[in-house]
């Protein structure tokens, strides 16, 4: 199973991806919650965390790194996981983790800054 990019978890906890992916968290919120056949669920703390606060790189690396642990112990949650994440990375704008960028700059002299990153968490500053 592929993981879970913790910036698609962040958008998603934050609300960037409108109403369809507050669907989205709220079916991983279900899916977090149901019980597997050993005994009690993992990550609901790790879930609510991020919800708290998300815009944290390290509450959504947490989230993704239980879920990925819980989906090597528990084959049928692995695939409803499985099964979630390519619903969530379908959602216009939130599709981050695999994948390159490709910027191009033309017309000439450029007139200010430019910066060509990929999943940027955080403010940038230009200037002093």
């Amino acid at each position: 199973m592929d993981p879970i990019a913790p910036e698609l978890l962040m958008a998603l906890a934050g609300g960037t991806a409108g109403a369809a992916g507050q669907q989205v968290w709220a079916s991983l919120r279900d899916l977090v919650r149901w019980r597997p056949a050993d005994g009690e669920p993992r990550g609901e703390g790790e879930l609510t965390s991020l919800a708290d606060a998300a815009d944290s790189p390290t509450r959504a690396r947490e989230l993704a790194d239980v879920l990925a642990l819980r989906a090597r112990q528990d084959p049928a949650f692995a695939r409803a996981l499985d099964t979630w994440r390519r619903e969530a990375e379908a959602l216009d704008g939130t599709s981050t983790g695999a994948g390159d960028v490709h910027n191009e700059i033309s017309g000439g002299t450029v007139q200010g800054p430019v910066v060509q990153a990929r999943d940027i968490n955080g403010p940038l500053h230009f200037g002093s």
